[in-house]
């Protein structure tokens, strides 16, 4: 079983679009699935779509966090995950063709328990604006350098054996921007592979946060992981 993850604050009018892309696409492919809708902290309708959505279609589930804390609704919806398999999409991202394969990879018995869909790594094609993919630069290097990450990327589309996951998933400190990294770092530290697929970014609305806002938040957040990891 396959379990989609969509969290979602203020998006009231790109959820149903999104949630109902993800479901036709999942039964067309006959395979057993569930949709998460984690909402969190909007100041709109997302809450009452999510819930509406949830009752006309059976494989959808509408879930809430309080406050607007992206890493935290991931959170949420990983541990509330019913499936073998966990995927992470962004009610703006999503991409069924990289679900297909990093399924694929997933299911070999060898296979790393995690997929990530790089925006960096050979063959991946980012169309955002210069300023998101310098600070997604500057993110991944700081990541490689100074925790030692194998992976070119820790945010965006990820597919997760969740089995060997929940222990480090129960155990993750941070949400907002840092759940996954964590949870990344934490499985290689671990010894569990992790391993990219090549994908292609598109923007099709603006970021929720502003860019510099995030950066500092970010950077402040990685200070704290740092001391973390290495305290555990």
């Amino acid at each position: 079983m396959i379990t989609v993850v969509l969290p979602a604050h203020n998006e009231e009018r790109f959820l149903e679009t999104a949630v109902r892309d993800v479901v036709g696409g999942l039964r067309a492919r006959r395979e057993a699935f569930e949709v998460i809708v984690v909402e969190n902290g909007s100041a709109d309708g997302t809450a009452a779509v999510a819930e509406r959505l949830a009752a006309e279609h059976p494989e959808v589930t509408a879930r809430r966090w309080p406050a607007p804390d992206y890493g935290q609704a991931l959170r949420t919806g990983f541990l509330a995950a019913r499936g073998d398999i966990v995927v992470n999409f962004d009610v703006d991202y999503y991409d069924l063709d990289f679900l297909d394969q990093a399924v694929a990879r997933l299911a070999q018995p060898d296979e790393p328990v995690i997929v990530v869909g790089t925006k960096r790594g050979a063959g991946a094609e980012d169309t955002r604006a210069w300023p998101r993919k310098v600070v997604t630069y500057i993110f991944s290097t700081m990541l490689k350098v100074g925790f030692g990450l194998q992976v070119s990327d820790t945010h965006g589309m990820k597919a997760m054996r969740r089995a060997p996951l929940v222990a480090l998933a129960e155990a993750c400190r941070f949400g907002t921007d840092l759940f996954d990294t964590e949870l990344i770092l934490r499985a290689e530290r671990a010894g569990l592979g992790t391993t990219e697929i090549p994908v292609r970014v598109e923007e099709t609305r603006p970021s929720r946060s502003p860019i510099v806002r995030r950066v500092v938040r970010t950077l402040v957040g990685l200070g704290r992981l740092r001391v973390v990891l290495w305290r555990d």
